[in-house]
């Protein structure tokens, strides 16, 4: 069958049954099925869902979510072993071109059409299955709508236009040549659909499913998507508002807990009543909230998370290999991708600094958790658990485990548990405080100043909040430094500033920079952060990212030449030329 964009034919995960003992999350997908034999029950229905999060979940799917997102910033560099692949190696040099293996989008189209299929047979299920209820109906598709538009989310930050299909392809003899949709138009369907049923999602799943609230779309998850997308969109006020609904249901969600278990909340004067994970262990000793959010998974701040099998009995069990393989494992000191050299020259510096902030001198807990100055190596992701000791002048890392990793039968086994992060509660505060600085007016008058200061307060409350979780002081004093006179660069700097100390490794930064660059109207900013990579190429980087004609699509990635063969419609990227030459030359 000829390579295509798309499924050709209507294939979908047979997940297995939803036995009562069984958790969603833990099925995986056995085998392809045809349409007529299928969809006769809402089981049926759970098993493609069930593949939709599968597809997500796959090695495939991961490594691009950390490639796209982070590996052409100054966050990384090439780690040991990266010679091995030379796709890997040629991203870290900003080679790329066509024939590179991870400009292939194949998975995200196929999560996409078992989504579309969802939606496609759902509705038919209900007809015929007495036992499927109309709002569980409406929740599935809802559901489905919006696991499509991550999938899309991704790929237009990644590749800017891209082939916009929302029916199922179940025919060979369907039309599969489809030409790029615009960004924004794509952008904007997304944010239509998302406000369309972001209503009929779950809101709560059930206590006793323990995965299900940060394991499976939720309204929550669904508000969190729609306030980064109206960030891209430079809709500022949607954005907040849709920032603020996250907030209100985690306030919400954080005092019912408190209630039923009779905890008093005390982390009001270090987070600033955000109900994020508190990071103080005892007194001088920290790391709880890394142990939480990173190894534990499920935590209070997460919103939405691929979940990998916390356990490593039994070879089968799906982990995040993709983690394991590139950010590193028991068996190696380095994964294939390392901290940058500017990364980790910045944490050793006491003034100056361009990532960490100064005030904090060595008191950032993210300086160790996050990776190893000592070991040049990846902490997060790679550690299942994570103790600071911040009891001398510097804090240390007192105690951590890297995830195993075995080899059997010249079979590779990574057995990393690590959750993928796709929205947490830091992430989305600092998405607005994005948003609240595009808001200040530029100027210094009087009346722009008193117009601005509200809106400084707004913004240094939710950036200082993510701060000041992470100085490893019991005594705490605000570290970050209130300057009501500041002007929207300087704000707008800050909030960037800490998503890049918060979110580092996340696949999150060169998203960061590309949106930057798209509301700038030009690379100055991403140039700027190129310009630390490592290595010999750093000013033919440079230099391509500021041709004039060329940076709103050089800072996108090439179409696969695969999918440009056998999809003539699909126009290359203009910034790689044909898409076959060095895309440096």
């Amino acid at each position: 069958m000829k390579k295509t964009i798309y499924n050709m034919i209507c294939a979908v995960c047979l997940a297995g049954t939803m036995a009562g003992c069984a958790d969603f999350l833990e099925i995986k997908p056995q085998s392809e099925i045809i349409a007529e034999d299928f969809w006769n029950e809402k089981a049926d229905v759970d098993a493609v869902i069930a593949g939709c999060y599968a597809g997500l979940e796959s090695d495939a799917a991961i490594r691009r979510m950390m490639m796209w997102g982070e590996f052409r910033s100054e966050n990384v560099m090439a780690g040991s072993g990266s010679g091995d692949d030379l796709d890997l190696t040629n991203v870290f040099k900003e080679n790329i071109t066509a024939k590179n293996a991870y400009t292939s989008w194949d998975i995200f189209y196929r999560v996409i059409n078992r989504c579309n299929t969802v939606i496609k047979y759902a509705p038919e299920v209900a007809a015929v299955d007495p036992g499927y209820t109309n709002s569980e109906l409406k929740a599935t598709i809802a559901e489905a709508t919006a696991l499509r538009a991550l999938c899309y989310f991704y790929l237009i930050r990644t590749f800017r236009n891209v082939p916009y299909v929302t029916d199922a392809i179940t025919d060979d003899d369907q039309e599969v040549e489809i030409a790029a949709t615009d960004f924004y138009t794509v952008l904007n369907r997304l944010i239509t659909d998302l406000e369309s049923i972001k209503g009929d999602a779950i809101a709560r799943y059930p206590e006793n499913k323990t995965n299900y609230q940060t394991g499976r779309i939720t309204r929550d998850a669904i508000n969190a998507m729609l306030c980064e997308m109206y960030l891209w969109n430079k809709d500022y006020t949607n954005c907040i508002n849709r920032a603020e609904d996250v907030i209100a249901s985690k306030k919400a969600y954080d005092e019912e807990n408190n209630k039923k278990t009779g905890t008093i909340s005390t982390s009001s004067d270090r987070l600033n009543g955000y109900p994020l994970e508190d990071n103080a262990i005892s007194t001088g000793y920290f790391g709880s909230a890394f142990n939480n959010i990173f190894v534990a998974g499920g935590s209070k701040e997460t919103i939405f998370e691929l979940v990998f099998d916390n356990t490593e009995a039994g070879y089968s069990m799906l982990s995040n290999s993709a983690a394991g393989l590139w950010y590193g494992n028991s068996n190696v000191v380095q994964g294939r991708v390392a901290p940058s050299n500017y990364v980790l020259e910045d944490k050793a510096k006491e003034t100056s600094r361009g990532v960490f902030a100064d005030e904090n001198k060595k008191m950032d807990a993210r300086m160790y958790y996050n990776f190893s100055s000592s070991y040049e190596c990846i902490y997060k992701m790679v550690y299942r658990g994570c103790m600071i000791n911040a009891t001398g002048t510097t804090p240390s890392v007192a105690s951590s485990a890297k995830y195993n990793y075995a080899k059997i039968n010249n079979v590779e086994h990574w057995y990393t548990s690590s959750n993928w992060i796709i929205y947490r509660l830091s992430d989305i505060m600092l998405l607005e405080a994005e948003a609240i600085c595009q808001q200040m007016q530029e100027g210094s008058t009087a009346e722009i100043v008193a117009y601005n200061q509200p809106l400084i307060r707004k913004i240094f409350n939710l950036v200082n909040a993510v701060n000041k979780r992470s100085v490893c002081q019991t005594n705490l004093t605000d570290t970050l430094v209130l300057n009501l006179n500041a002007t929207k660069s300087q704000m707008e700097t800050l909030t960037l500033r800490e998503r890049q100390r918060e979110l580092m490794f996340e696949g999150k930064r060169w998203y960061d920079l590309v949106r930057r660059s798209l509301r700038d109207g030009n690379t100055q900013e991403l140039i700027s952060a190129v310009g630390h990579r490592d290595g010999p190429n750093a000013q033919l980087m440079q230099n391509f990212f500021g041709n004039a004609s060329k940076w709103e699509w050089a800072i996108f990635w090439p179409y696969n030449y695969d999918e440009t063969v056998v999809n003539k419609k699909l126009v290359q990227n203009p910034a790689f030329g044909d898409g076959m030459s060095s895309s440096i030359k």
